[in-house]
């Protein structure tokens, strides 16, 4: 009598995956928008850019508040008396208000044909997108008990993700314009490069940790998890595209559209494991 069983469950859900993936497009679309500045190749993304990565940021926006259980608490990020200034998910929303202000901006000045004023907005909102995946790469790493998590490396995970996916979705965008597409070419390649020997890096670690981490690895290598994180996002979605992208085929207009749409699969994949399996294991025992 009087017994009972703790049922366990995840803190953080797969709309939190989403919104990692669509927080790393909306930055990388940033970095594309600056990059217009500094490379002309990239100038005919510009505007593109910048549009894309404010409807992406209204999307983001929409699912942290749709995941709220009382959803007009969002309103306290706008009000510092509110605000845990030890904590990164304070930082991470005073991030998002602040990218989002100056992305508004930005738009407003390329609208005014104002170059000197967008160029100065063009930085400082890549400066603060590259705050977004940082903050949500950080998010995970401050949990100690969280195998796989809890590695300095996360946020530089997330910040490469980030340059590839956007570069993936700034190749759809570019199409046939083939000087774009050359600069397109090496940030997918170098980004789906990076993140393939990050993932090394953070299994290997895994796989000779403590008994949780061991239980983790499992969990990322086998079944439905192993075909997403190591088919999908490893193999598919960062080996073979860097492969097919350094291969000489690597520069035909096919080749680059395959590419991008398997790291964009690929990215979408490993986001949704790295926040999934390590959680998943706590609802085991």
């Amino acid at each position: 009598m009087g017994d009972y069983v703790w049922f366990h469950d995840v803190s953080w859900h797969a709309s939190y995956a989403v919104y990692f993936f669509v927080i790393g497009i909306l930055a990388g679309l940033s970095f594309l928008s600056y990059g217009s500045w500094r490379n002309e190749a990239l100038r005919p993304l510009r505007e593109k850019a910048a549009y894309g990565s404010v409807v992406l940021l209204a999307i983001g926006g929409l699912l942290l508040i749709a995941d709220l259980s009382q959803p007009l608490r969002f309103l306290n990020i706008l009000n510092p008396a509110y605000l845990n200034f030890t904590s990164p998910l304070a930082w991470g929303a005073l991030n998002i208000v602040a990218f989002g202000i100056s992305s508004v901006l930005y738009i407003l000045a390329l609208q005014k044909g104002d170059e000197a004023k967008g160029k100065m907005l063009a930085r400082m909102t890549a400066l603060l997108a590259l705050g977004l995946p940082v903050y949500t790469g950080y998010d995970l790493t401050v949990h100690q008990s969280r195998p796989v998590w809890n590695t300095p490396i996360m946020p530089v995970l997330f910040v490469a993700l980030a340059i590839a996916s956007g570069s993936a979705v700034g190749s759809l965008i570019a199409g046939a314009n083939e000087a774009a597409q050359k600069v397109l070419r090496e940030y997918m390649l170098w980004s789906a490069a990076a993140v393939a020997v990050i993932l090394v890096s953070i299994m290997g670690t895994t796989n000779y940790g403590g008994s949780a981490s061991e239980l983790t690895f499992m969990l990322m290598t086998t079944g439905t998890m192993g075909l997403l994180f190591v088919g999908i996002g490893f193999l598919a979605g960062s080996v073979a595209p860097a492969v097919m992208l350094y291969a000489p085929m690597g520069k035909s207009q096919g080749v680059m559209m395959i590419s991008a749409l398997l790291i964009l699969a690929g990215s979408a994949a490993l986001r949704y494991v790295i926040l999934m399996a390590p959680q998943q294991l706590q609802t085991l025992y």
